[in-house]
């Protein structure tokens, strides 16, 4: 079915790096990242958003489709291990399991956050500027700073609060 959205092709070309970037920063993997790039602009090609408007709304709608993901997704870990094919640059597996573990455990304390912390710091760490994070979540400049703290130390809490595997 044809969108109607002429801007569509162009919005697509120059903000699909950065909604890939912001759901693989939240997931982790390049391939659900995809999907969820694919599932973004699909909404957004069902918006009258005007293109001005449309890398700030898709970089919000990529964290929080990316953050529905995660928490709808308990089997994580688990299809990581299964789909490691064992070409590894480090040579200690306990080392991959480790870290794989680590990452699971941030992402699980990423999805308990309040939405717009966690929003606030992935798109933050996903390399948009204050100025960009203000504007795509309709905060004031000087706040963006202060919700990215909070969202760092409720993480933080997050990891020390929880119990071990």
């Amino acid at each position: 079915m044809h969108t109607g959205r002429a801007d569509l092709e162009q919005v697509f070309r120059t903000t699909y790096p950065r909604v890939v970037g912001v759901a693989t920063r939240v997931l982790g993997s390049p391939d659900e990242a995809e999907d969820v790039a694919q599932e973004v602009f699909l909404s957004f090609a069902r918006t009258t958003i005007p293109a001005a408007e449309a890398p700030g709304w898709l970089a919000v709608a990529a964290a929080h489709t990316a953050l529905n993901h995660l928490r709808g997704n308990r089997r994580r870990a688990a299809r990581e291990l299964r789909a490691d094919d064992g070409v590894r640059t480090a040579p200690d597996v306990a080392d991959d399991v480790v870290v794989l573990d680590e990452r699971r455990r941030v992402r699980a304390a990423l999805a308990r956050l309040p939405r717009r912390q966690a929003v606030a710091l992935v798109l933050r760490h996903s390399g948009l500027s204050y100025a960009e994070v203000a504007a795509a979540l309709d905060l004031s400049p000087a706040s963006v700073g202060t919700t990215v703290r909070r969202a760092e130390h409720a993480l933080r809490k997050e990891l020390n609060d929880a119990p071990p595997p």
